[in-house]
């Protein structure tokens, strides 16, 4: 939930793709958008329940499979099934894609 934080993890032109999003390309520009999708939640966790590593041209790649939990602005919390991939540079990711349907954490009476 911290959004200078999570761009620290990027290399300078890293990408990060949130669901069928457009990719938000470079650490700025990625700190600006986790600050706007931070502030429209309360809180997020996960419950990571798998990690399969890999390589591809640049290095590193993991798969992670988990639940995330998002805490509304209410309090209430949604559970959603989630996987994402990242390819690594080094120690930073290069390439970040989330592959998560979001919209019931904004739905009216969302899942739980």
């Amino acid at each position: 939930m911290d959004p200078d934080e999570f761009a620290t993890c990027f290399t300078e032109d890293g990408s990060f793709c949130f669901g069928n999003a457009e990719p938000v390309v470079g650490r700025s520009d990625i700190r600006e958008a986790a600050a706007a999708f931070f502030s429209t939640i309360d809180g997020l966790r996960h419950d990571i329940k798998g990690i399969w590593r890999g390589k591809w041209e640049q290095g590193v790649v993991y798969s992670v499979e988990a639940e995330a939990i998002y805490t509304r602005k209410d309090g209430s919390e949604v559970k959603l099934p989630v996987t994402t991939t990242l390819r690594m540079k080094g120690d930073l990711v290069q390439d970040w894609r989330v592959f998560l349907d979001i919209s019931p954490v904004y739905a009216e009476g969302g899942a739980a």
